[in-house]
């Protein structure tokens, strides 16, 4: 049987996964620290409510970045219901309690256009910032688009989301700028062995994460429950003493 460890030995690219494989960065003065892995996970159709708790508890002016617009929480459920999870692809960060913390878009072109070009949209809770959840959420969905077939992706956002547009220009995307919104494109270079093989090692890091995550809260909750019976066979003693 095929472990985590196993599959990240077998990926050859994985490292380079972590370092925004598909541009040679400039020459620094001084190196950067090395980035942390993060567990990335798919994310499918059952956690629409998920997706819809991150995304309703975006702060106003967050959801404006997000979606270029103020979006009220109807255009919000909307947007969620709206997802297309056999055409595009969506991933998530979650925190201990299984909440979902950061969450990218890829939105890849309808049939009958351009199938080479896909979107990158993403979201990070206001307590999760800092943590280079959006870089990474980045550079996971650079490598499904890149698997996907797709040569160019695109990034769409306002002129002021300096967060967004650092992503990208860090990544080595041009960025143009066309008053207050900015179009940021970053060619990718083909599918290879280990791009394939680093997918799947991420999927199966994330997957048993997510999975030691759920048994560790059911644990928890678990432990909650034992201890709300005996405080109420406390106290029921407590009261049938004479």
């Amino acid at each position: 049987m095929l472990t985590a460890k196993t599959l990240l030995k077998a990926s050859l690219g994985l490292g380079s996964f972590l370092k925004a494989p598909m541009v040679e960065a400039q020459p620094r003065a001084v190196s950067a620290p090395p980035p942390v892995m993060v567990p990335i996970r798919s994310i499918g159709p059952r956690e629409r409510e998920r997706i819809a708790r991150h995304l309703l508890d975006l702060t106003p002016h967050d959801r404006y970045l997000r979606f270029g617009y103020a979006a009220a929480d109807e255009q919000v459920l909307r947007y969620v219901e709206s997802l297309d999870f056999d055409r595009d692809e969506l991933f998530g960060i979650y925190n201990r309690r299984l909440d979902l913390i950061a969450m990218a878009h890829v939105a890849y072109a309808p049939d009958d256009q351009h199938s080479d070009c896909a979107e990158f949209g993403v979201s990070v809770s206001a307590h999760a910032r800092g943590r280079g959840y959006g870089a990474r959420l980045f550079e996971r969905a650079v490598v499904a688009a890149r698997n996907e077939g797709v040569g160019m992706l695109f990034i769409h956002a306002l002129s002021e989301n300096a967060a967004m547009l650092k992503i990208a220009r860090n990544a080595g995307a041009t960025v143009v700028r066309s008053g207050s919104e900015s179009e940021a494109h970053l060619q990718l270079p083909t599918a290879t062995f280990d791009s394939r093989m680093s997918e799947i090692a991420l999927e199966h890091y994330a997957a048993v994460d997510f999975a030691l995550k759920s048994r560790a809260k059911q644990f928890w909750a678990f432990l909650g429950s034992l201890q709300e019976v005996r405080s109420g066979m406390r106290e029921a003693r407590s009261k049938s003493a004479p």
